[in-house]
């Protein structure tokens, strides 16, 4: 483990060893992360007085904050989420298949249903509810359209192209001294 992991009143972060979590990378408090899902680059999960709690096969990217909200809200991100650059994810719900766009804000009791998708940019104010198979963008954040078929594509491709990245840069991490994974020491193994 080469990111920073700050234990928090007695609870410390639970990573599967599976996954990929950045070297600059900061997991506080009451945060845990499934198998196959990916942390990026300057991310900060602070899970001071509730849970964080991110699922399987999820990539949460570079520069996103995860916090818990206001009234010990904690956060649930489900499996299969994809949360894009900058993101904030805040006292809220997303659900296994949803979708933040970069630079999106997921406000306190808002919830991003399977399916739904925050377009880039979109700011979902406290306690609002994204149905699945709906798109809202703007700031706030409305209903703009239903999700379509290359809509569906996106979110499958995203998925499965953050699991590719993350194994690689495990990789790229292990080989510069970043990261203490057995798996890959060795000099060119793939």
């Amino acid at each position: 483990m080469s990111y920073l992991s700050i234990p928090y009143e007695g609870t410390t972060p639970d990573v599967s060893p599976d996954a990929f979590v950045a070297p600059d990378a900061t997991l506080i408090g009451d945060v845990t992360v499934g198998a196959g899902t990916s942390i990026w680059f300057k991310c900060v999960l602070r899970g001071d007085s509730q849970p964080i709690t991110i699922g399987r096969n999820c990539n949460i990217q570079d520069g996103t904050v995860v916090h818990i909200g206001g009234n010990n809200r904690p956060t649930f991100i489900g499996d299969n989420v994809s949360v894009g650059h900058m993101a904030l994810i805040h006292g809220c719900t997303v659900e296994s298949g949803g979708f933040v766009g970069m630079k999106g804000i997921v406000m306190d009791g808002a919830v991003i249903e399977g399916g739904g998708m925050l377009a880039t940019g979109g700011l979902l104010t406290p306690e609002k509810r994204i149905k699945s198979g709906e798109i809202w963008a703007g700031s706030p954040a409305k209903y703009w359209r239903d999700v379509g078929p290359k809509d569906l594509e996106l979110f499958a491709y995203t998925i499965g192209t953050y699991q590719d990245l993350a194994a690689k840069h495990k990789r790229a991490c292990a080989m510069a001294g970043l990261v203490a994974d057995a798996r890959f020491q060795a000099a060119g193994s793939d």
